[in-house]
């Protein structure tokens, strides 16, 4: 799937942008992974400090979809790991963007997926299972719903509320 240009998107969508059809998210995340420019149709988690529903969601065939995992901003633990970045790849998640910190660095980086973070932390999470698949999450006042769409590239991430073209 081509990757369309934020800044295009966003040159391109002023109405959208300003009826909120569109929104940008704060310039906050790192970027890791080999895709540095990837999109697709979102789904959520919100978890706090603790990945088992990560694992599970991921362990499911992406189909190109993206990952948006709302873990409260917390950088006191990562939600992804090397492992969790490589079963990504496998399964053909086009994404995963984490508000909060991801671990094993240089192997995420070496995932053929693009993945967003706040940064890294070598501290592995909790295992109990805790957290909601598919619900509405927050990520540093942007309100981000199941089956919208994520574009991202080294300018930025917006939030769509439906596919886009230029």
């Amino acid at each position: 799937m081509a990757c369309l240009a934020t800044s295009e998107i966003c040159d391109t969508n002023q109405t959208l942008l300003i009826k909120g059809d569109v929104r940008v998210l704060q310039p906050i995340f790192q970027i890791y992974g080999q895709c540095r420019a990837f999109s697709g149709p979102i789904v959520t988690l919100k978890v706090f400090e603790d990945n088992v529903l990560v694992r599970d969601m991921l362990e499911s065939p992406g189909d190109g979809r993206v990952l948006v995992i709302d873990g409260g901003g917390s950088t006191r633990c990562a939600l992804v790991g090397g492992n969790l970045g490589q079963l990504a790849q496998n399964m053909g998640w086009a994404g995963i963007l984490v508000n909060g910190c991801i671990r094993d660095v240089d192997e995420i980086n070496a995932c053929d997926i693009g993945v967003r973070a706040l940064g890294s932390n070598p501290l592995k999470s909790n295992k109990k299972g805790h957290g909601d698949k598919h619900v509405p999450v927050n990520v540093w006042g942007t309100i981000i719903h199941d089956g919208e769409w994520l574009y991202a590239d080294s300018d930025g991430i917006l939030i769509s509320k439906s596919e886009l073209s230029v």
